[in-house]
């Protein structure tokens, strides 16, 4: 028998005792007694057992001393007859007050407990919420006081390069790979403490999958982009220029995750009242084990044996400028393999202007 259970039989066992005890002493004193007496005194210690020993120990004391009040302070003792037939009118009243009693004072009991496990979890909370808080300004402080020295080396990086040292330009490579994961980190704080300035205003899907096709055509990978006929122009509302950096971000993702000879898919389609740009590759796909972390600061995923290189921010980024503007950072199995990731923002009713139509935009 393990401890708690002990423990409840125990408790049982304490409150059966005091049910007897209080039978014996009312039944020797019965003749002084009235049904009201009775009635209290078996209430207060079904009442006084539901609180302490639970509501199964309340509900079989509520039965016993209903068949004990009964048999012994109703006419004729010593049977369960009864000579006034309007005293099962009591009983039925004393066994539905005794057991309703018992089921409330079990649910106070577990309210009392529920209430005092949320307050810890609420005090919790608010202290990792502190902290957090504590955390993300820290980061912010920290990456803009480094913006300075990595200035200064920097520039000492690129006269000591007009010297003729080519180590110095290794220096000034790794100054600005540094001064961009510094920039990551700021933009990550800003995010996530809402201080992200952000111009959201009716924008065109259009032009944002043209700029994003400008940008991306560093990566050195086939790019197919696609609109999907609507009827209302693509319009969202959303801020044109971090939308901008989460789209080429989910390209350059896709870019590493993709086999070198497997074009990227980038498109936008109005669904409902939402806008969606999608970001489609034929990788690996994102393991069971990567789908609740993929969007944690830092966290980056092995394929195979090989680590991807990056700094494993963009994705977290990417999220916290989707949601800092009404929308949001999805992603989802590719039909056929890979991952589409999309980027949802809500959209804007505008009429197609007649003769107008939006074709497909393909290797731009």
């Amino acid at each position: 028998m393990t401890a708690p259970t002990s423990s409840k039989a125990m408790r049982a066992t304490l409150w059966l005792a005091v049910f007897i005890a209080v039978t014996a002493i009312m039944v020797s004193v019965r003749a002084r007694l009235d049904r009201v007496h009775v009635t209290l005194a078996y209430l207060v210690v079904v009442q006084l057992a539901s609180a302490q020993a639970g509501r199964a120990v309340g509900v079989t004391l509520a039965i016993l001393s209903f068949l004990a009040f009964n048999f012994f302070f109703l006419p004729p003792y010593g049977t369960f007859a009864l000579a006034n037939p309007l005293d099962w009118l009591v009983l039925v009243a004393y066994l539905i007050t005794s057991i309703i009693s018992a089921q409330l004072l079990y649910r106070a009991r577990a309210l009392g407990a529920e209430r005092a496990r949320l307050s810890v979890t609420a005090e919790r909370a608010q202290s990792l919420e502190q902290s957090n808080r504590m955390k993300d300004e820290t980061l912010a402080m920290v990456s803009h006081d480094l913006r300075t020295p990595l200035t200064t080396i920097k520039g000492l990086a690129h006269e000591i390069a007009g010297a003729g040292d080519e180590r110095a330009e290794v220096i000034e490579e790794e100054a600005d790979r540094l001064n961009a994961f510094v920039g990551k980190l700021l933009d990550l704080s800003r995010v996530t403490m809402g201080t992200a300035a952000l111009d959201v205003q009716p924008n065109e899907a259009e032009d944002l999958l043209g700029a994003a096709a400008q940008q991306a055509q560093g990566f050195g990978r086939e790019l197919s982009f696609h609109v999907e006929p609507s009827d209302s122009m693509l319009f969202g509302n959303f801020d044109f220029v971090q939308s901008l950096r989460v789209l080429v971000n989910l390209i350059d993702n896709a870019a590493k995750y993709s086999p070198p000879t497997a074009p990227i898919d980038v498109g936008a389609r109005r669904v409902g009242d939402e806008l969606r740009f999608w970001v489609a590759d034929r990788g690996p796909g994102i393991a069971s084990e990567d789908r609740v972390r993929i969007f944690e600061p830092f966290y980056r995923r092995r394929v195979g044996d090989s680590d991807i290189a990056g700094a494993g921010l963009g994705l977290s980024i990417a999220k916290g400028i989707a949601e800092a503007q009404g929308g949001r950072l999805t992603f989802a199995a590719r039909d056929g393999g890979g991952t589409v990731f999309t980027l949802t923002v809500p959209a804007i009713d505008l009429p197609v202007d007649d003769g107008s139509a939006i074709d497909d935009r393909a290797g731009e």
